[in-house]
């Protein structure tokens, strides 16, 4: 597996991983369909992957700025895992953002 630069705390496969940094990389380089139709293949074959789930929170409210679908998406996250901090601070600032509509 290539070296990491995080902790592998959800046991993703060198495929996956590759998938979800190859996902990210085109998020970097703006190509955010690219991003959206590989994380959303990764989430069909599983639905309660984290990393994507955060991930994609991450393309619908930063890049996007759907930041209702982005809500979702960490709702989702913290539905599996309620201590996840990370998703509940983004979804807090997204729900803020939705508050000024």
């Amino acid at each position: 597996m290539p070296e990491t630069h995080w902790k592998n705390t959800y046991d993703l496969t060198e495929e996956q991983y590759g998938k979800l940094e190859s996902a990210e990389d085109f998020m970097d380089m703006m190509q955010l369909e690219k991003a959206e139709s590989l994380l959303l293949s990764m989430l069909d074959e599983n639905s309660k992957m984290i990393p994507v789930l955060n991930n994609l929170g991450h393309l619908y409210g930063r890049h996007l700025s759907e930041f209702e679908k982005a809500i979702e998406y960490y709702d989702k996250v913290l539905e599996i895992e309620p201590d996840n901090a990370w998703a509940m601070d983004e979804r807090r600032r997204y729900r803020r953002y939705l508050t000024y509509d």
